[in-house]
């Protein structure tokens, strides 16, 4: 059995606003298991990164946690001081954000920002934590490290300033990876680089990986698990081959069908806005925007429903006495093809 390192539970986030309480994560609760890729997909505004945010306790200054708990070995850090999370931050549990230029210090050397995590966490040495940050900047691939470490953030390339940031979020071996739409401002080439990069690095220091993405083409060749949000809750979970060959629930259709292939001669875009959170309904909150939508989506919020050992999605859809419908052809074909491929394993 798998060891789980993080557990989160029930968990609700509101923001204070000139507007009101905005109920920016309602209800949570996923969990994360040793040496892993847990990635979470869904639309900007969705509640993504607010989510990862409150696990390594850097969430604004205008929001409130209402309920529930993050377990990190069983150890709620809801209830931890801020001297423990400097203990715990970047060290235990790392992040690599959005936008490398904006996590960097444009004052400082490169080396020296890879190499502060060792001194303070580790209590390396100077000439210790240099050497080793010398090693992890050839690890991520920058050439001539040797000179390139005494140089500043804006010497380098958008792509080579993630490698940067992947450097300083890994350079203490953390337990637990946050990696929150990193490749998102590079191009498809570079993108692909540092997946790979992550991957590798991954096996090397056996770390854990929460991938935050709006992209499921990403998530293909990443994640081992993926959950599914949508206005501040999950509406799907499954195994990556679960949520890409056989989703349950329309918004995740909506997602797939937007996705761009080969033979895809225009993208479907899902009709509609998100629900206003100040307000959020009572429903399935995907109700207003989803074709399939049943009079009892806007009056009750569906349960999980159980698709296998590994997979669930809440929608009323699948209720035993609820309509069969048919998927957009997309998913069909998906699931055909899976099909074929599983025929195929076992001849």
């Amino acid at each position: 059995m798998a060891n789980r390192i993080l557990d989160v539970k029930n968990l609700k986030i509101d923001f204070h606003t000139y507007a009101g309480e905005v109920k920016a994560i309602r209800d949570v609760s996923f969990h994360l298991d040793e040496g892993e890729t847990l990635a979470i997909v869904g639309e900007s505004g969705s509640g993504k990164s607010v989510t990862t945010r409150s696990i390594i306790g850097l969430l604004a200054k205008n929001s409130q946690i209402m309920g529930g708990q993050i377990l990190f070995h069983g150890k709620d850090l809801l209830k931890i001081s801020e001297k423990e999370w400097q203990q715990i931050r970047g060290n235990q549990i790392a992040m690599i954000f959005q936008d490398p230029m904006t996590s960097l210090d444009p004052t400082m050397k490169i080396g020296q920002q890879i190499a502060e995590p060792l001194i303070k966490h580790k209590g390396a040495s100077k000439k210790e934590a240099w050497a080793k940050a010398l090693e992890m900047m050839k690890a991520v691939g920058i050439s001539n490290a040797e000179e390139r470490i005494n140089q500043y953030p804006h010497q380098f390339s958008g792509g080579m300033r993630q490698r940067i940031v992947i450097a300083i979020a890994l350079i203490c071996e953390p337990e637990i990876l946050l990696a929150d739409e990193p490749t998102t401002a590079l191009d498809v080439t570079v993108q692909a680089e540092i997946l790979d990069l992550m991957k590798d690095l991954q096996k090397r220091v056996k770390t854990s990986i929460i991938f935050i993405t709006h992209d499921l083409g990403v998530v293909a060749g990443m994640a081992d698990r993926v959950n599914v949000m949508y206005a501040g809750e999950f509406l799907e979970k499954g195994t990556v081959d679960e949520i890409f060959y056989n989703p349950q629930h329309p918004y995740t259709w909506g997602l797939i069908n937007s996705m761009p292939t080969l033979t895809s001669e225009k993208l479907e875009s899902i009709p509609g806005t998100p629900p206003d959170l100040l307000d959020p309904p009572k429903g399935d909150p995907f109700a207003p925007r989803n074709k399939y939508a049943m009079k009892i989506d806007a009056q009750m919020k569906p349960p999980f429903f159980k698709v296998s050992e590994t997979h669930q999605a809440a929608t009323w859809l699948l209720h035993p006495d609820a309509p069969k419908v048919t998927p957009p052809d997309e998913i069909v074909r998906r699931w055909e093809h899976y099909k074929e491929l599983q025929a195929a394993d076992e001849d």
